[in-house]
């Protein structure tokens, strides 16, 4: 008797329900500051020092925070609309229960974060750094990504879907339930790493002469 593939389990997403927003239109961005439940509408904070800041319950419409120091900040029950920067730094960050919208970002540093309970729509990346970062229940759907590094992270219950990928790095990462059905990639790099990669049918296709190189294998 053939024995049952174990079952994909899918992101576990918490909605984000913001009411009662107080409208900022020109707000004072302070490094390690806290901002709770605040609606932040066309603001440019380009190049601010930010490192540490926390959000909670915030709703960012069309702002800009290009090469703005974003390092270990947080982003908690959180809806980021329209999201410019083509110089993102937001490494070792902390995002938790956030809806990104349509972002438009280049270089996007997120190294070494956390995400938990993420959904990205839409929007295009030039290149996504997560090396080395936590991802659990992450949910990225119909987005272009030139570039996403996901080496040496940990991502649990993660879902790439109606996505368009150029280069896919997953070396030395570990991954589970880690889905990219749908998904169009042009080359993945780290083949060692695929354990926990859910995959279709065209996709292994695509994959074969990369893995048959990994492992040696001639095809003649």
């Amino acid at each position: 008797m053939a024995s049952k593939l174990p079952k994909i389990v899918g992101p576990r997403l918490t909605e984000v329900r913001l009411e009662d927003l107080t409208e900022d239109a020109a707000p004072d961005f302070r490094r390690g500051e806290k901002y709770d439940g605040v609606r932040f509408s066309r603001v440019a904070a380009d190049g601010l020092e930010l490192s540490g800041t926390d959000f909670a319950e915030c709703e960012f419409q069309g702002v800009s925070f290009n090469d703005t120091q974003l390092r270990g900040a947080g982003f908690r029950d959180c809806i980021l609309s329209e999201l410019y920067a083509p110089v993102f730094r937001a490494a070792r960050s902390t995002w938790r229960d956030v809806h990104l919208n349509n972002p438009r970002l280049g270089s996007a540093e997120l190294y070494e974060s956390g995400l938990q309970s993420v959904r990205i729509d839409g929007g295009k990346l030039d290149f996504l750094n997560l090396r080395g970062s936590k991802l659990t229940d992450v949910l990225i759907t119909d987005c272009i990504i030139n570039e996403l590094d996901l080496g040496s992270a940990a991502a649990t219950r993660v879902v790439l879907k109606n996505c368009t990928l150029g280069t896919l790095d997953l070396t030395g990462a570990r991954l589970k339930d880690f889905d990219v059905r749908g998904t169009d990639f042009r080359t993945i790099s780290g083949l060692g790493s695929l354990a926990g990669l859910v995959i279709d049918d065209y996709q292994l296709t695509l994959l074969a002469p990369l893995l048959a190189g990994h492992l040696g294998i001639r095809v003649v």
